[in-house]
């Protein structure tokens, strides 16, 4: 499907149940590769980037069978055997950061590359901590590809310039295999799935507010149950809270407090939205969604809760069209090192549909509400969120519109068209 028209929604009705959080997915695979054990995972995502993590950890020498689609289970007895490497991480930004902390911090080598999209995104992040570890890292004016040359390190007391999971993460993970106490702290709080997990497989880690401390570890192998995508569901959460008429519930969502910010926003603005059946699996918050549509109003988003939300603030965007009033967005230039420049690109697509919004530096400034006209092509830049962005945005524009190249989707969320078709009247 290498481009995809989009026609106006009269109401979305109906129940889903939402992908395996991709986040966690990674992390399960990877985690259980450190384990010299066998791990079964249920739910675990299929979308492209976590599959690369797959073939990664086989690559490592991990043994993976899929018991059903989503049930696998990883034999990690032989792994890490090799000294020399080869690893390709797709286009998975998550795989090549999580793994070089991973490989800095063992005595093996390692090449970690990717597609032409992943090679151009910014790796000084995690270079950067990790040479002052003591690691050897060749790159390309930091750019992928990456040569590692594992070895032992030492531990460091490192702050974060900017709130990251993905760089924390890589710290933490290089920090496991590490003697003395690895110490992180961010700005703001990020997604916290690496600790609790890591909490989870009985590493010695604790968390005090903004900064994590991790000792050397051995992890113990434990099975995983994995909840639903909360940035998966935020797709069909603002499109139900925009498009008229909507009532749609999502089942089984992970709703880890660093994860929900888009609920917070949303519900700041106005949108009626419910949690039911809430509970915990395997160390994280999970329940179902109900978002009913409803009038809303433009607000400030900034600060501490932008790492709480980063992924979804291009669908956000599409929200603030339909919110009365002005909707500014600061503080998020984390944005500009996504799969695309997210503000920019963002912002020159949905003007095409007739949004008034303008690009900041950090950020960008909406005013509503509008009706947004269609009519046109769209291009998605191989981001695979704006893809889906510019879908949602499709479900409220007056006339049709064409996403170009709209198989990227499938680097997240190979169910997403089916989804919304299945709740779209």
């Amino acid at each position: 499907m290498p481009n995809k028209k989009v026609s106006k929604a009269l109401s979305l009705k109906g129940s889903i149940v939402i992908p395996p959080d991709k986040s966690i997915s990674h992390r399960s695979a990877m985690f259980a590769a450190l384990t010299n054990g066998c791990v079964e995972v249920e739910n675990f995502s299929t979308g492209a980037d976590c599959l690369s993590t797959l073939n990664i950890i086989r690559t490592l020498g991990c043994e993976v069978e899929f018991i059903e689609e989503k049930h696998i289970k990883i034999n990690a007895k032989n792994a890490f055997k090799n000294t020399s490497y080869n690893l390709d991480c797709g286009n998975s930004g998550t795989s090549m950061r999580l793994f070089s902390g991973i490989i800095a911090s063992r005595n093996i080598e390692a090449k970690l590359f990717g597609d032409e999209s992943l090679s151009k995104r910014p790796m000084k992040r995690i270079i950067t901590p990790l040479e002052l570890m003591g690691a050897k890292i060749k790159h390309d004016h930091y750019r992928a590809p990456l040569f590692i040359q594992g070895r032992e390190l030492f531990p460091i007391d490192y702050k974060l310039p900017i709130a990251s999971a993905q760089v924390k993460s890589c710290i933490l993970l290089a920090g496991l295999n590490t003697y003395g106490e690895t110490k992180v702290t961010e700005p703001h709080i990020s997604r916290d799935h690496t600790e609790r997990m890591l909490k989870y497989f009985g590493a010695d880690i604790t968390t005090d507010k903004n900064t994590t401390k991790i000792k050397k570890s051995t992890l113990v192998p434990r099975n995983i149950k994995i909840c639903g995508d909360i940035s998966s569901a935020a797709f069909f959460m603002a499109a139900a809270a925009i498009v008229p008429n909507s009532e749609i519930i999502i089942k089984n969502v992970g709703l880890n407090h660093t994860r929900t910010g888009i609920i917070d926003v949303m519900q700041k603005m106005g949108a009626d939205i419910e949690i039911l059946n809430s509970d915990k699996i395997c160390n994280e918050e999970a329940g179902d969604i109900k978002i009913t549509y409803s009038d809303l109003t433009g607000t400030t988003i900034e600060g501490e809760i932008i790492p709480r939300l980063i992924d979804e603030l291009p669908v956000i965007a599409v929200l603030a069209t339909q919110a009365e009033g002005k909707t500014v967005v600061k503080n998020a230039q984390d944005l500009r090192n996504k799969e695309s420049d997210r503000i920019k690109c963002l912002v020159s697509e949905l003007q095409k549909l007739g949004a008034q919004i303008e690009e900041t530096p950090d950020g960008f400034v909406i005013e509503g509400k509008q009706q947004l006209k269609g009519g046109t092509d769209v291009e998605c830049y191989h981001d695979h969120r704006l893809a889906m962005s510019l879908y949602v945005a499709g479900l409220i524009s007056q006339e049709p519109i064409v996403i170009n190249d709209f198989q990227w989707v499938n680097i997240s969320f190979p169910e997403f068209e089916s989804l919304m078709n299945r709740l779209t009247c």
